[in-house]
């Protein structure tokens, strides 16, 4: 019986916490200073610290796309995918063996995937083709550093 209420415990509190850890990645909302901020921290890293500097900065562009596809600031948002995707083979350069936080990139850009996926499902159809090539771009990203984490 004690091994019950302990497991019923134990559930309560893991459903009760999902939503703050999966919101977590969220929480903070990215401006364009912001991401000039993140630019120039990049450009400045080290070459091990680039591919997590690069997902973050995906994702914090993609966060700020789909406020403004959601604003009804199309031209922005569009000109923010395109810079999305420079990024994104930005990534997919700077993956090598010896990257830190590399494991932290990787689940970064499959929130990042998810996040273009419902943009592609909530995006116009003279849209969908710019959203659906960054989420290609995105993918391919998130597989290149997937595999590197499994190398390791």
């Amino acid at each position: 019986m004690r091994h019950l209420v302990l497991f019923a415990t134990l559930s309560v509190l893991t459903v009760a916490g999902l939503p703050a850890c999966a919101s977590g990645l969220d929480d903070k909302t990215p401006d364009q200073q912001s991401i000039d901020a993140l630019v120039a921290k990049v450009q400045q890293a080290h070459p091990r610290e680039q591919c997590f500097l690069y997902a973050e900065l995906v994702h914090q562009m993609t966060e700020l796309s789909a406020r403004q596809y959601a604003a009804g600031d199309v031209d922005k948002a569009s000109d923010l995918l395109r810079h999305i995707q420079q990024a994104a083979h930005s990534i997919h350069l700077s993956v090598a063996d010896d990257n830190k936080r590399l494991k932290n990139a990787e689940i970064l850009l499959r929130h990042t995937a998810f996040r273009l996926t419902e943009m592609l499902h909530s995006s116009s159809l003279e849209d969908q083709a710019l959203v659906a090539e960054t989420l290609a771009q995105v993918n391919q990203a998130q597989t290149d550093a997937m595999l590197q984490v499994f190398r390791k």
